[in-house]
């Protein structure tokens, strides 16, 4: 009996100490301003966790149907950047008439610094993001774009010039084409002679293109970044005569270096095509 009248009794003091517990925790509440609707909190359970933020597990937030959501922004279109095309052969394939240490850096630097000039300077102009072709036949006609046509000429000429040599190239070409240099040079022979001494001849730097004048082939020569493109003629074939297209391999030898372009790297299949 007496441990009966003890267990009641330690039942009533846990009562009464958990009724207490709730009558002080309601003050508390009241005086920090928590409704008194506000359900009590059982002392041996743990109160709920409040809703996570969204992308962590919980709910979204409420959104007033009255209020459309941010539209994102949308990044302006950019213009794409002229990129230097790639070599259309090794860089060693033209050896021993052009060496790969010659190539590395008429290619890998002089040629890529044209890009990368142009690329700098159409930023600022109405031609930002229109094609190489494009570029230079418009900032031809001002004066206010003569470095941005001295770029990009010279990185149109660049890639026209790799495309106008190919391993294993030169001689005298066969065919249609044969007949057709027969025709405007009298014979194969006379335009190797004419080609070269154009070139030998022209002062300081510039190019030496082989072109269609009104269905007439012509050799002519353009001075630094000059080309024809601009000047109503058609180009078929080009040699680079500034100095660094040679002067590693042939010194001051500029003849040789002409000779060695016609007689074995002269890409007549380039010419072909530029005539169809």
């Amino acid at each position: 009996m007496e441990d009966n009248s003890r267990t009641r009794r330690g039942f009533i003091g846990q009562t009464l100490a958990a009724s207490a517990a709730v009558l002080i925790a309601g003050k508390v509440a009241a005086q920090a301003g928590v409704p008194a609707s506000a359900p009590a909190v059982h002392p041996n359970k743990p109160a709920a966790k409040p809703p996570t933020a969204i992308g962590m597990g919980g709910a979204p937030p409420a959104v007033d149907a009255g209020v459309a959501p941010p539209t994102p922004a949308v990044p302006a279109p950019s213009h794409p950047s002229l990129v230097q095309p790639p070599l259309p052969y090794a860089q060693n394939a033209l050896e021993p008439y052009i060496s790969s240490t010659t190539l590395s850096f008429h290619y890998g630097k002089h040629h890529k610094a044209y890009f990368d000039k142009t690329n700098t300077l159409v930023e600022s102009t109405p031609l930002k993001g229109k094609s190489l072709d494009e570029i230079v036949k418009g900032a031809a006609k001002g004066k206010q774009y003569s470095k941005l046509f001295n770029n990009a000429a010279q990185a149109w000429n660049h890639n026209f010039y790799w495309l106008s040599m190919k391993q294993k190239g030169g001689g005298a070409p066969t065919g249609e084409l044969k007949q057709r240099i027969d025709k405007d040079f009298g014979s194969y022979d006379e335009f190797r002679a004419l080609f070269t001494t154009a070139g030998v001849d022209h002062f300081s730097n510039g190019w030496v293109w082989l072109v269609l004048d009104k269905n007439k082939l012509k050799i002519v020569d353009t001075h630094d970044a000059d080309t024809p493109v601009v000047h109503g003629l058609k180009p078929l074939a080009v040699s680079d005569v500034w100095e660094h297209a040679y002067y590693l391999d042939y010194k001051n030898a500029r003849k040789d270096y002409l000779a060695a372009f016609v007689d074995h790297l002269l890409n007549w299949d380039f010419v072909a095509q530029n005539l169809a």
